[in-house]
């Protein structure tokens, strides 16, 4: 089995500093200092590509720029990499989205991932039209991508659901190879979309304890619908040549945290619906002491940003280690970031990746192609 790895494009803006932000809150200042240009996230794109990431996350909300429209735009400056998108079902119907990853498929030679995001917050999602709460939120989800699958099946549909209704639909060009659908959940009824409907199961990076009993849930569940799913996490990364300097730079990061922004931000994170966002919360309890919740796990990030706010904190052979742990839990996928991203990927690319392949859990997507070997020191 070899491990696979996605990077992230910070299409909210980047900085030597943690970009804040997500789950209804607004992007911290820090994401001015690098704007998500066409042009950055190219080199950003780029860098990951050669490095030997297999796709990219792009997120959505109305803190970052459209996902769909910037991944097309970057996607014709790469030539490998795939682009995992996130996007919310109720903000566009089910045909024209099957119809859209049909097209992207053709005009990027099947490079797009679908990440689906139900959406956790409803006071943002009512700015946008929706005024469902959101176990309807859910429950429309789940008849969206039936509707989605069976127009990818290249079938003709017909349904009148609770909250979506199609007669007629079908696809005049089929996708080719149909996205891969990825999607994450913690509560009762987003594990039940899950099991039914996705290929990838995501989570944000918990603890390994927690992040066991989430892959036994979700696995119970889809057998129970005759399926498997593979699993993936959501992770920062911090990996450095040195322990000691992976830990400088978290916190100097950590210094980087206006008191006033964390107050703002955490009461805002809070109020989210988000199953899964309260139990980022619960990691660190709004406080700068004991964040290290687990061996190089850091769970500093989730204190101005929402989402994901974990990290892998350390040197890379002790990095690879947390990633051969979760990976014995069942993980396959990471999909990882850093601050600044052009540089984190790196960081990562050159000083973990090699240590992997090298215990041969992980090969470049390219083939023979592999990224810098890792400067270890001379033993003999």
């Amino acid at each position: 089995m070899s491990l696979t790895f996605h990077w992230f494009l910070p299409t909210n803006g980047d900085s030597r500093h943690v970009v804040g932000g997500g789950h209804g809150t607004p992007a911290t200042a820090s994401g001015r200092d690098r704007p998500p240009t066409v042009a950055y996230l190219s080199q950003i794109a780029r860098a990951a590509e050669d490095l030997g990431f297999v796709g990219a996350l792009t997120p959505t909300g109305a803190w970052c720029e459209d996902a769909w429209l910037t991944t097309a735009m970057v996607s014709q400056h790469t030539e490998r990499l795939k682009f995992l998108v996130a996007f919310r079902p109720g903000f566009v119907s089910p045909t024209l989205a099957a119809q859209m990853a049909s097209t992207f498929q053709r005009q990027t030679g099947g490079r797009l991932l679908l990440n689906v995001v139900t959406g956790g917050e409803s006071h943002e999602q009512r700015a946008y039209g929706d005024f469902l709460d959101k176990d309807d939120r859910y429950r429309r989800t789940g008849e969206f991508l039936k509707i989605v699958r069976e127009l990818w099946d290249g079938k003709s549909v017909d349904l009148a659901g609770e909250h979506l209704r199609v007669e007629d639909a079908k696809l005049a060009r089929l996708p080719e190879p149909v996205p891969e659908v990825y999607f994450g959940g913690s509560s009762p009824i987003a594990g039940e979309i899950a099991a039914k409907y996705v290929d990838v199961y995501l989570t944000w990076g918990e603890p390994p304890a927690q992040v066991a009993e989430k892959i036994a849930w979700i696995r119970g569940l889809a057998a129970k619908e005759g399926r498997t799913l593979r699993f993936g996490i959501r992770l920062h990364v911090i990996t450095r040549d040195t322990s000691a300097d992976a830990w400088a730079e978290a916190n100097r990061l950590l210094d980087g945290f206006d008191a006033g922004t964390v107050k703002s931000v955490q009461a805002g994170l809070a109020r989210s619906e988000s199953e899964g966002q309260q139990r980022m919360l619960a990691l660190h309890g709004g406080s700068r002491d004991g964040l290290e919740i687990h061996p190089n796990l850091w769970a500093g990030i989730g204190l101005v940003r929402g989402g994901a706010g974990t990290a892998l904190v350390g040197s890379h052979e002790e990095v690879a280690e947390r990633i051969k742990e979760y990976a014995a839990l069942g993980i396959e996928e990471f999909v990882l970031s850093g601050y600044p991203h052009l540089e984190e990927a790196y960081w990562f690319g050159e000083g973990v990746l090699p240590r992997l392949a090298a215990e041969g859990i992980w090969r470049h997507p390219a083939g023979g192609q592999q990224p810098a070997e890792a400067q270890v020191p001379f033993a003999g």
